[in-house]
């Protein structure tokens, strides 16, 4: 079978390889992958890759083995998945627990970006707690985790405002439920109750001095590559006794999260934000434009002619 394998050059970050097809342990299935969604901190990982590295996390695709203990669907169900390692290939074996079926009106593409931004967003938003009537602010909001919370938050009832660098970038965050939308963080009206903070650099502290006194700002992130700065005596001027809390997403099960956003998106309550979508051919191309920042959202590949 083809796979992807990095090159170490950040201009064609990955090249096609043969490999042998996976060889799934009892408690996995193996998966025939119709589109996989790279995302932008895998980009990271590709400009000094450690040996071995087999990348790939968000898959779409059909079950052609079920596992032999048993576990999850039979061969020729149509599952999302997320595995951890292997899946820009074009089979990639992937643990029960980490794969949820699909049912008929989602497409592979639309599956493919769902996990990892659909399940951070998810875990944010048990994170932080009943959101009804307070006011939130997501930076960097117009990946693909801040499409999805800002959807899954405004619908909880937050009122949210979002940080985005471009005015087209925002028009689709309004549609999907942001109270309002600011270009730099310096000017997010607040005070709120919660801050997601996903950049780092000094928008890390100018965030954190929108917090009401007591507030929580949930560090997930830092997408600028810059570490983040900040004073003590800043918070004396305003939210003083703020919680800093960080926040890393992984943790399997994966399963039960991805069935949950499976539901909401098949009842229309949620929608991929899927700013590229493209032959698996093109994914060099398409993980500089990501690393860029050049594709708003998810970006999606696909392998032969996904469902």
């Amino acid at each position: 079978m083809r796979r992807l394998i990095p090159t170490g050059d950040p201009a064609r970050p990955v090249e096609f390889a043969q490999d042998v097809q996976p060889v799934p342990t009892a408690g996995e299935a193996l998966i025939k992958v119709e589109a996989f969604s790279p995302n932008r901190g895998e980009t990271f990982l590709l400009e000094e890759p450690k040996p071995g590295l087999l990348p790939g996390k968000d898959v779409a695709g059909l079950v052609v083995q079920a596992a032999a203990d048993g576990s999850g669907p039979p061969a020729g169900t149509r599952v999302v998945g997320h595995p951890p390692m292997g899946g820009w290939a074009e089979y990639v074996a992937v643990p029960t627990h980490s794969l949820a079926v699909l049912p008929d009106e989602i497409s592979a593409v639309q599956a493919a970006a769902l996990p990892l931004a659909g399940i951070t967003a998810l875990r944010l938003l048990r994170t932080v707690g009943a959101l009804a009537g307070r006011r939130v602010l997501v930076t960097g909001a117009s990946g693909g985790v801040g499409h999805y919370f800002t959807e899954m938050a405004a619908a909880a009832g937050a009122e949210v405002s979002a940080v985005t660098a471009t005015v087209e970038r925002g028009a689709r965050l309004r549609e999907l439920g942001a109270a309002a939308i600011v270009h730099d963080v310096a000017d997010a009206g607040g005070p709120f109750d919660v801050v997601l903070e996903s950049t780092g650099g000094s928008a890390f502290a100018t965030a954190l001095a929108r917090l009401v006194p007591g507030g929580t700002l949930v560090w997930f992130g830092q997408a600028s590559r810059t570490p983040a700065t900040m004073n003590f005596f800043d918070l004396l001027a305003g939210p003083e006794n703020a919680v800093i809390r960080h926040f890393h997403y992984a943790g399997a099960p994966y399963g039960p999260d991805l069935a949950t956003l499976v539901r909401l998106m098949s009842g229309g309550r949620l929608h991929p934000e899927i700013g590229r979508t493209a032959d698996w051919s093109q994914t060099a191309d398409v993980l500089v434009d990501l690393r860029e920042r050049r594709i708003r959202g998810n970006a999606v590949l696909t392998i032969g002619a996904p469902r």
